[in-house]
């Protein structure tokens, strides 16, 4: 959700003039944004390759965005790239041209290694997603590496052993031994495969044990989250004691996908609204100084005035202050009873570093706020993202970071009782950044890829 910066005119000239040539190939809008993370620090390498990109679900406006450009057939599909979550979604997707789309699109990228090959330049395939972009880099006959955002062994287990399963269907997710299956395996086994770079250590760990190249550098995810200013500065100058009287901050994350975010929260709000009587209990009074604040960290994507609107309409009144500075002055500022809910489409990263805990009902925005090692709650709703499957499945992937409930009106129960067990938020806080690992792995992939692929 961070800002992509274009290119500097030297950084163009340096492509242009360069002999190494990459073909980007991802699977969604945050397996772009990701791909972009590691364009950006290529950009800056000395001798920077010319790149171009080829998205395979969607538009790829992130790669629009840093004038990267974008090669062949490009289309959003009924299912916004989740059909492996919804049988149904995959039907829809097929009736809206999925087959041709697909076959256009092996076709482009044969056709971009051939060009590459016929003029003699130095070429190779950035694969970012899950199998799909996997087996078309194989496909293309040429060198390549993956990073693969999909698939964890936290999936399917910690560092203690295999997590225990509901099913013998559910438990076939590792039945070769990895999350990744002997197909993806030997795609990244292949002789052309340069490298391969998980989304944590335990997965590279797994991965080690066949001949694969896999690099444990981090997750690109957790790149770009700084905040626009100190968290010393996030709160009111005019509390008397910041320590004691500062207030407990919900950052509240509805996802990004309309018209699904919409729904998201409804369902979010009234969570919400058993939560603004929290302050009355002791235990809460004591440490918020009577004061709670909800963040509202509203996706571009989204429409403004509709998330307001909906706000008032569970009771929230237009309110002229803030008792938390927020850089962005088109943030709006709402209260009800001794709560406040700010709503801001431009303060995503501040948002995530301010909160104490986040209600979350997003893919990609829950994973980054965990791995900042804060604890998010999360509600199971209709999808085609956010659905019970996908939701139970990111609880596996970020363990004792996420507690996942059914109904909106149990959030304020686990709010109790993260207050009441201190020695869990500790937990959680160490589970988190090793999940998701530390900031500067888009860097770090940068270098791998200039020094192993080319």
């Amino acid at each position: 959700m961070s800002d992509v910066s274009p290119l500097s005119t030297n950084s163009k000239n340096q492509e242009i003039n360069s002999p190494l040539r990459l073909l980007v190939l991802s699977n969604g809008h945050g397996e772009d944004a990701i791909a972009v993370r590691i364009l950006q620090e290529l950009q800056r390498q000395p001798h920077p390759p010319k790149i171009f990109a080829l998205p395979l679900v969607g538009e790829g406006y992130a790669y629009q965005k840093l004038n990267i450009p974008v090669i062949g057939s490009v289309r959003t599909m009924p299912s916004g790239g989740f059909i492996y979550m919804d049988g149904r979604q995959f039907l829809r997707d097929m009736c809206g041209g999925l087959i041709q789309l697909t076959f256009n699109q092996i076709q482009t990228i044969r056709t971009w290694v051939n060009s590459q090959q016929k003029f003699g330049k130095n070429h190779a395939i950035l694969a970012v997603g899950d199998i799909i972009p996997l087996l078309f880099a194989w496909m293309s006959g040429t060198k390549y590496a993956f990073v693969g955002t999909a698939k964890s062994e936290y999936h399917v287990r910690d560092e203690k052993g295999l997590l225990p399963r509901s099913s013998q269907l559910a438990r076939l997710g590792h039945f070769s031994g990895s999350v990744y299956h002997p197909w993806e395996r030997w795609l990244m086994s292949h002789r052309n495969c340069k490298a391969v770079f998980p989304r944590d250590s335990l997965t590279t760990k797994i991965l080690k044990q066949w001949p694969i190249p896999a690099f444990d550098v981090g997750n690109p995810m957790m790149d770009s989250l700084e905040p626009t200013f100190p968290t010393a500065r996030f709160y009111s100058n005019n509390s008397e004691n910041p320590g004691l009287a500062r207030p407990l901050i919900i950052t509240v994350l509805p996802g990004s996908r309309p018209p699904e975010a919409y729904a998201n929260w409804q369902k979010i709000l009234m969570a919400v609204s058993a939560l603004i009587t929290l302050p009355q209990e002791l235990s809460v009074q004591a440490y918020t100084g009577g004061k709670l604040v909800f963040l509202g960290a509203i996706a571009p994507s989204l429409h403004f005035a509709s998330m307001h609107q909906i706000l008032q309409s569970h009771g929230w009144h237009p309110y002229p202050d803030s008792p938390v500075t927020i850089p962005d002055t088109d943030a709006l500022t709402f209260k009800q009873k001794n709560a406040y809910f700010i709503l801001t489409q431009k303060a995503y990263n501040d948002c995530l570093h301010m909160a104490d805990m986040a209600i979350a009902m997003a893919g990609t925005a829950t994973e980054q706020f965990v791995g900042l090692g804060k604890p998010a709650i999360t509600i199971v709703g209709k999808g085609p993202q956010f659905n019970s499957k996908f939701a139970k499945t990111q609880s596996r992937l970020l363990g004792p970071s996420v507690i996942l409930v059914e109904q909106s009106n149990e959030v304020a129960q686990v709010v109790r009782s993260l207050f009441a067990n201190p020695d869990k938020l500790h937990v959680i806080a160490e589970n988190g950044l090793r999940r998701m690992g530390k900031a500067g792995a888009a860097k770090r992939i940068a270098e791998y890829l200039i020094e192993t692929i080319f």
